[in-house]
């Protein structure tokens, strides 16, 4: 199979792409700098061609058009949109929204713009599975302690592309979920986090490797419980 992964170089995003090379699958790592991605260079060596690593900067549409101009050379089974960032986490008052705006361009905005540009690739795949790493922070039903409106609301507006990119594309077979992972031992997560990244990417794949028809336009976590959006 061959996988497409966003945000590859580090974290949960490190993570698939280490898990996926071990049971043998192709991997199309998209990173912000490939000079920052030291982490993938051992295991772009070992893997032989398993491995591609190539600059991809999910704000810039420039940036995403090579990038899909040397994935889509090849069918792409299984694009995993995982790139983001946390924003700043502050009170009402002293919200950046310089800092949102970006936050909302890369979490909500860079997902829909890589998945649209990876159509013809994906189209030509054997499974035609997309999934966006989003957050459990994004559901409204279980916002029930405020804050972190950058981070809230940009994964809360990805859920809601998730939806509509079900709808839209059911029709030509394709599957579309989107994947809370935990609270995870990452940069992001820092270092209060409780869910070790291998645990978490475990659970992640098993979910992609079983997601159907009945599963598109859903929201799960890494344990496969259904959340409400």
């Amino acid at each position: 199979m061959r996988y497409v992964i966003t945000g590859a170089s580090r974290g949960i995003g490190l993570e698939f792409v280490q898990q996926l090379l071990r049971r043998g699958d192709t991997v199309e790592a998209g990173v912000r700098s490939p000079e920052g991605a030291r982490r993938l260079e051992p295991l772009a060596r070992e893997s032989g061609n398993r491995l591609r690593i190539h600059a991809l900067d999910v704000e810039s549409d420039a940036s995403i058009r090579s990038f899909a101009a040397d994935v889509c050379a090849s069918p792409v089974d299984v694009l995993i949109n995982n790139a983001g960032v946390i924003g700043l986490w502050c009170a009402l008052t002293d919200v950046d929204y310089a800092d949102m705006a970006r936050t909302f361009a890369i979490n909500a905005l860079g997902p829909l713009r890589v998945t649209s540009a990876l159509l013809p690739a994906l189209r030509r795949g054997a499974v035609r599975k997309v999934a966006h790493v989003s957050s459990n922070m994004g559901s409204v039903t279980n916002n029930t302690d405020g804050g972190a409106y950058a981070y809230r609301m940009s994964k809360a507006a990805l859920n809601m592309g998730v939806r509509t990119l079900a709808n839209d594309l059911r029709a030509e077979g394709f599957v579309t979920v989107a994947l809370h992972p935990g609270w995870v031992q990452t940069d992001m997560g820092g270092p209060q986090a409780t869910l070790p990244a291998p645990e978490s990417v475990r659970g992640l794949l098993r979910l992609i490797d079983g997601m159907g028809p009945e599963h598109s336009g859903r929201f799960f976590d890494y344990q496969g419980a259904e959340l409400p959006w």
